[in-house]
């Protein structure tokens, strides 16, 4: 069974629903068929054309059905004509079984057997159809067709007055119940997907807002400097082709003026690299529950520690959020800071294990386990007993405390 549980954890929630939309209207064929078992088709004369128009009818609303979803998500253009081949299939089911239950062998298992066969199909036909229009009047014009046919039928091959009405009784409400099912089974993928590419959409977005941060307060110390330096040095050539020595001080303001540049810059991307446990935390917190995520915040920010191992930890909460909303399919996650044996460990789990697996290798955790190293820390990454992923990073708090007292 792990193969097949697997494959089913790895699927994103979206995929997971699709999944299920499509096992179940496969499985309204099996259920048409048993359906029919319920009717005493068994025991009819006919039972084997019976048998097989079911079969046939079933098979086509599964193909059918398919087709239909895949219209829905964009994959492939509108079946048409195969909506047009079932409805037609379905008629002609449903004419042939009225037919037999009214001119085929005697009996009453037969006619209560063929007269089940003919409102089934009419109803699972109208169900499966709905999946390939759009709008409610098209629904409704669905739903009406299927009970005026059921009743016309009914009465242009002789049926009685009571059960045509009860046939069109049955189809109508049949008919309105499946139809209904398929409308709300395709809003609801649809959703589903779209909630899904907002979330990744947040993410994106997210990551553009700091590009553009960082961006700006490089544009904010580079520009000024850059102008001044482009004036000094074309003052100092105007100098210099006059032979005049203020050249030589016009140049040394430009070097100045250029290790100056150096040095904000280096302030600027030391800035943009270190980061604050704590607001990284109620970050987590904060964007976690937005998307829908339950997050569980236990230990906060311990007192003390150095820069350089507060910075790593916060840019370990930081990739790990980002990838929960990424890749994974959590419904939960829980971020832990404590302080054990000289060491400050920090655990970051959630329960989307299947799609965060995915990314366990991937650049984001190479680039936090190189940043731990250069405090000496570890971290670890992986699944764990009931269908967890878990993040473990490691600092020790005394070389790392030596160290930075060293530098």
């Amino acid at each position: 069974m792990r193969g097949p549980a697997r494959w089913w954890r790895r699927k994103s929630t979206p995929a997971k629903v699709e999944a299920y939309t499509r096992s179940s209207f496969h499985f309204f064929a099996v259920l048409e068929i048993a359906a029919i078992g319920f009717t005493g088709l068994w025991q009819a004369e006919a039972w084997l054309a019976l048998l097989l128009m079911v079969g046939v009818h079933g098979v086509m609303c599964s193909v059918t059905a398919s087709r239909a979803l895949d219209w829905t998500r964009g994959r492939r253009e509108r079946p048409v004509r195969l909506l047009w081949t079932l409805g037609a299939i379905t008629a002609a089911v449903g004419c042939a079984a009225l037919a037999i239950a009214q001119y085929g062998p005697g009996g009453e298992d037969v006619e209560d057997a063929a007269g089940g066969v003919f409102g089934v199909v009419l109803i699972f036909g109208a169900g499966t159809i709905a999946l390939g229009v759009r709008g409610r009047r098209q629904v409704y014009a669905l739903v009406g067709g299927s009970t005026a046919g059921a009743g016309a039928l009914s009465l242009a091959l002789g049926a009685p007055g009571a059960a045509a009405l009860a046939a069109t009784v049955a189809v109508l409400f049949g008919s309105a119940v499946l139809a209904f099912t398929s409308v709300f089974s395709v809003w609801l993928l649809d959703a589903f997907y779209e909630l899904d590419e907002a979330r990744e959409t947040r993410a994106r977005l997210a990551v553009a807002e700091e590009r553009l941060r960082f961006g700006r307060d490089l544009h904010d110390v580079m520009g000024r400097n850059l102008a001044v330096i482009a004036l000094k040095s074309e003052l100092a050539v105007q100098l210099a082709r006059r032979g005049r020595a203020e050249a030589v001080e016009q140049m040394i303001e430009v070097q100045r003026i250029a290790q100056e540049s150096q040095r904000e810059v280096r302030d600027v991307v030391r800035g943009y690299r270190e980061a604050d446990l704590g607001v990284e935390l109620a970050g987590a917190h904060g964007v976690l529950t937005a998307a829908g995520i339950r997050c569980e915040v236990t230990g906060g920010e311990p007192a003390g520690l150095p820069g350089e191992v507060e910075s790593a930890l916060a840019w370990v909460v930081r990739e790990t959020t980002t990838n929960v909303l990424r890749h994974g399919d959590a419904g939960w996650c829980a971020v832990e800071v404590r302080i054990a044996e000289g060491r400050v460990v920090l655990t970051v789990q959630n329960d989307g294990a299947a799609s965060a697996r995915s990314g366990a290798g991937g650049s984001g955790l190479a680039g936090l386990r190189e940043r731990l190293a250069a405090v000496e820390g570890t971290l670890e990454a992986g699944q764990v007993d009931g269908g967890l992923f878990r993040v473990v990073a490691e600092v020790p708090l005394v070389t790392a405390g030596a160290s930075e007292v060293m530098a």
